[in-house]
């Protein structure tokens, strides 16, 4: 019937004909593409922005009244990093979020530190503009919106490394053993030797290298001159050790125990939220997490997913699940490190890029401690529990303490005798 019709009519009705016929076909295959895979719920987890430093070594040219809120307090470019945040999450999302602030759409969670509360509500801003009957206040397109902490005493969920546990403080006891990190801190010997004597320090662990990097991070930033002594091969090496110095918190060595004593404890709840959101109607669709670098690191370990470097300011995790066509449930990461471009996908080790929720959950299991207080504790026998850990040097900067980096404020793990010959130094300095 068909090549009876082309033969009869004209060309141009012809053309007419097969231009509306592929236009119907290609509408056809992409509704199927469509109705294959609906967006239910979506779990964001950011570290905060651009900050200032959170110390200041012995010789440090400039001290804490040298920023404009003093240390560990987010600028304006983390502000304006956060607001970013926002709109992206504002057009990726759009269609799926309510385009006014619905409290019941949304839940928002931060640790209790200035900088992470000041970037989850820069985040809001950006995702959540008011308009209509949202605006109280003309001229001014920005509206309250709820963030949740809890004290820094009483956080366990968005803090890492967490403290009181034996067994992750023997782990990394024996980390410190193994032949990577000998061989690495061998490698920098010279590089902690610097650090050591031009940053006034009377001896140098990992962490204090760390502590200086982020401080000459900072002030780089922010266009301060650094000492003539940190040149960008110094920089580039430090930069270096900074990103196994967090490495080495979570992975390196027993990373799967390490991550049921520490970034588990996230994933474990993400993974119940994600199960308890696959319902055709959840009540929620967006958990918003504000948080650290470390944070960050550590559920990007548990999830063995972390590329060995230091999650930047305003970088996000991203867990989005999907009911697909059949009525089952799948989950997608994506890492969003770099505002210039999409966020990277991330394939969880043994499963697919869209990975069905039940294998999302038997993958991720084994590094989810379902009773992390017995795990951590340890028999009596062979436990140092004064042995050095990698924790950040504000550890002894007690005069700064509510601004402290949470890879140091939660464990002070030097020995003994040494910390406390350090912090008098550091408290007199």
């Amino acid at each position: 019937m068909w090549g009876r019709f082309f033969r009869h009519c004209g060309p141009n009705l012809r053309t007419l004909y097969i231009t509306a016929l592929l236009v119907l076909t290609v509408g056809s295959v992409c509704g199927q593409a469509a109705a294959q895979r609906k967006l239910v719920y979506v779990t964001v987890l950011f570290r905060h922005g651009d900050r200032s430093p959170v110390f200041a070594y012995p010789t440090d040219p400039y001290k804490e009244e040298d920023w404009p809120q003093g240390f560990g307090q987010l600028s304006q470019e983390g502000m304006r990093q956060h607001y970013e945040l926002g709109q992206f999450l504002r057009k990726r999302y759009t269609g799926f979020l309510n385009k006014f602030y619905d409290r019941n759409e949304v839940l928002v969670l931060s640790t209790d530190y200035d900088r992470t509360l000041m970037s989850a509500q820069s985040t809001l801003a950006g995702l959540y503009p008011p308009s209509g009957r949202q605006i109280f206040m003309k001229g001014l397109k920005w509206q309250p919106i709820p963030v949740h902490a809890v004290p820094k005493s009483q956080e366990k969920l968005l803090l890492f490394p967490l403290g009181n546990c034996p067994r992750y403080q023997q782990l990394m006891n024996e980390t410190h053993q193994t032949q990577e990190f000998l061989t690495f801190t061998a490698t920098y010997k010279n590089l902690m030797d610097l650090v050591e004597k031009k940053a006034g320090f009377n001896k140098t662990e990992v962490n204090y290298v760390w502590g200086v990097q982020d401080t000459l991070f900072c002030q780089s930033l922010h266009n301060m001159s650094l000492p003539a002594w940190v040149t960008p091969d110094v920089m580039d090496k430090l930069n270096a050790f900074k990103d196994f110095a967090l490495e080495i918190l979570f992975g390196v060595y027993k990373q799967q125990e390490k991550s049921r004593l520490q970034g588990g404890i996230l994933l474990g709840e993400i993974v119940k939220n994600l199960s308890k959101m696959a319902v055709p109607k959840p009540n929620q669709k967006l958990m918003m997490l504000s948080s650290h670098d470390t944070t960050v690191a550590a559920i990007q370990a548990s999830l063995n997913v972390f590329n060995g470097q230091q999650p930047p300011y305003a970088s996000c995790q991203i867990f989005e699940l999907y009911r697909e066509a059949d009525g089952s449930y799948s989950v997608s990461l994506f890492y969003r490190n770099d505002s210039a471009v999409e966020p990277y996908p991330q394939q969880l080790p043994g499963c697919s890029l869209n990975c069905p929720l039940d294998e999302f959950v038997r993958i991720t299991k084994p590094f989810i401690s379902d009773d992390r207080d017995k795990e951590c504790q340890v028999p009596s026998e062979g436990t140092d529990s004064n042995g050095p850990l990698t924790q950040k040097p504000e550890c002894y900067t007690s005069r700064v303490h509510a601004n402290l980096d949470p890879s140091c404020r939660v464990i002070c793990l030097q020995k003994e005798k040494t910390g406390s010959r350090q912090k008098r130094h550091l408290s007199k300095q």
